[in-house]
Order: C-alpha cells, then structure tokens, then sequence
C-alpha cells in the first residue's frame, strides 16, 4: 500500500470517528435535555472579516508571482526539449546525453520549485498559516465567550473535517459571531458613550436571541419598519417626481410666453397643463371667452393676429399714398387755375 493510499485511509477513519462521536453527543444531548449545542461555518466567519480579505488578497499576489517563475522555467524547459528533438541527428551520443541530462536536473529542479512553493508543507500553505492565525485566534475566543454567554456545552465547525449531513440554522451561530467580531474591532475607536450603548445594543441581542418569541416579535417589528420606510421612501420619491414635473411645464410655459413676445412660433401647451399651473389665467381666459361668446366675436391667433396687423399697416400706407396723390392732384389743380388766372389777367390788361 502506497503512502498516499494510508494517508486517505487514515483520514477517512478520522473523518468516521468525528461523525460517530458527533452522533453520540446528539444522543446523549436528547436523553439528557439539559446539553445546548452550536455550530458555527468558519469560511463563512473568514469571508466577513475585513482583515482576512486583506491576508489573502497578499497571499494571491504571492501566489501570481511563484506561478509566472513556474511557468518561465516550464518554457525554458520546453523550448530546450524542441532544440534537442530538433538538433538530435546532428548531435553525438555524448551531446544527446548531456542534454537530456542537463534536461532532467531542470525538470526535477522544476518539480522541487512547485513542491516548496505550493506542496502540502509548501511557502503558501505556512505563510496562510502566519497570516490568518492571529485572526482564528481572536474569532475562536470570541466563540469561547459566546459559548459561555449563552451557556454551550459544544460548539462545532461545519468547515471543518466533521461531516454535518444536517444542521437546524437556529442552531449556528456564526452571524452573532461575525457581529462580536466586528464589534471588537470597532470598540479601539469608540468614545465611552458610545461603548456604553454598544454594550447595551449586544445585551438586547443577546437577549432576544436566547428568547425565540422575543426573536420573531424582532423580526416581525424590523419587517414592519423595513416596509414602512420603503412607503415613506416612494412617497417621498412621487413628491419629487411631482415637483420636477411642475418646473418643467412652467419651464416650458415661461419659454412659449418668451416666444409669443419675439414673435417666434412655438407649439402651444395643452390647456389642462396651463390651468395646472396658472389658474388664476386660466380664469380671465374664461371670462374672455364669455365675453367673446357675447359679443359674437372669436379671438385670434398670434399668427392671425400678426398678420391682422400686418395687412392693417398696408391698407394704411396705402391710405396715406392715396391721400398723398389727391394732394398732389389737388395742389397742380390750384396751380393750374392760379396760372391760367394769371395769363387770363395778363391778357385784359393787354386789351386795356
């Protein structure tokens, strides 16, 4: 038997010897109905926590690096192996060997590189070890004094090498743990008031945590006022919608006003858009319209009303020409009697 076929034996064994332990404790647990029993997901916990995030993304970039020199040295390798497959003909035996020699050392050399960067006792899996040690450290105190709070007998990883087929969820408490943690981090820069209310927000969570009536009136009050802000939230949404709609019409409405005194065509507004936002015109325009309809005349158009006043400014000129030829008419007639008194005088004066 291999070493490698042991070792899967020998964690397979393992593996059997926590489930059928687990499965006791369980037993034992109902008969006696005084033992409390937690479970928590470390990778879940790992992925909360800011500081782990940081650790790995460090040990990624390391990890990218030794990866590129692999793959360098794997190329090199390559190109020497398809020299040699291309050269061999030309080459003497002694040649052949010494390369295939010099080939073999870089391919074990290669070999040895990936197993002391990435094998099981490798730099990644140490340095991982350095980076998030300090960081289990704290989260399994934090579990000790959870467990001690909330009086746990036995509090078990699901990530861990226990096989959990099942798993009621009021049962994990790795979101309290999360919050602990987080918690912990945040009371270094917190002002004795504001610890004071921490502390007083994780005993009312405490609290309702150990108390499943508690808990659902909880969920049922934050339900409640989740929904009512989403209410005030659309309301105050359709408000806003509403104000930006008025300053558009009235917007607009200021742009055809502007438009009518330059003398500018515009498309005109609807009527329910205008009384909307000035009533107190849309009143005289009542008022014009029943005196309109009581007089039996029709108000005009700014089109027609422009060219009213153009053809209005014509006829008058022409008036004025016409005026100005009979004065003109008028004026030669006066001239022409004066003159023809004139010759006439001339003429007696002659006789006499």
């Amino acid at each position: 038997m291999s070493l490698y076929s042991q070792k899967q034996n020998l964690m397979y064994m393992k593996k059997l010897f926590l489930l059928i332990s687990f499965f006791s404790i369980v037993a034992n647990a109902q008969t006696a109905r005084g033992v409390k029993i937690g479970y928590i997901d470390m990778e879940y916990i790992l992925e909360k926590v800011p500081d782990y995030a940081d650790a790995m993304n460090q040990l990624e970039q390391k990890a990218q690096k030794w990866k590129q020199e692999i793959e360098i040295k794997r190329n090199e390798i390559t190109a020497l192996k398809d020299n040699l497959k291309t050269e061999r003909v030309l080459l003497t035996k002694e040649l052949i060997e010494e390369r295939e020699e010099e080939i073999a050392y870089l391919d074990k050399e290669l070999l040895d590189y990936q197993e002391k960067r990435f094998g099981p006792k490798g730099d990644l899996i140490i340095q991982k070890s350095v980076l998030v040690k300090p960081i289990q450290d704290q989260i399994f105190t934090i579990i000790q004094d959870v467990a001690e709070q909330r009086k746990y007998d036995f509090v078990f990883d699901r990530a861990s090498d226990l096989t959990m087929l099942f798993a009621d969820k009021k049962h994990n408490i790795s979101d309290f743990v999360v919050r602990k943690l987080t918690s912990a981090q945040k009371r270094e820069e917190m002002s004795k008031k504001q610890l004071k209310a921490l502390e007083a927000k994780e005993a009312l969570e405490e609290s309702v945590a150990d108390n499943p009536a508690v808990e659902e009136r909880q969920r049922i009050l934050d339900e409640k006022k989740a929904a009512r802000e989403k209410v005030i939230a659309e309301r105050q949404k359709a408000i806003e919608d509403k104000k930006a709609a008025a300053a558009e019409k009235r917007k607009k409405l200021i742009e055809e006003r502007d438009a009518k005194k330059n003398g500018t065509v515009i498309e005109k507004e609807s009527t329910e858009e205008i009384n909307d936002l000035f009533p107190e015109d849309t009143e005289k325009k009542e008022e014009t319209n029943k005196s309109e309809e009581t007089t039996g005349e029709k108000k005009l158009t700014p089109e027609e009303t422009r060219q009213k006043a153009i053809d209005d400014r014509n006829k008058k000129i022409e008036e004025r020409k016409k005026a100005l030829e009979e004065k003109k008419k008028k004026i030669a007639e006066e001239r022409e009697a004066a003159k023809k008194a004139k010759e006439q005088k001339t003429e007696t004066e002659k006789k006499d």
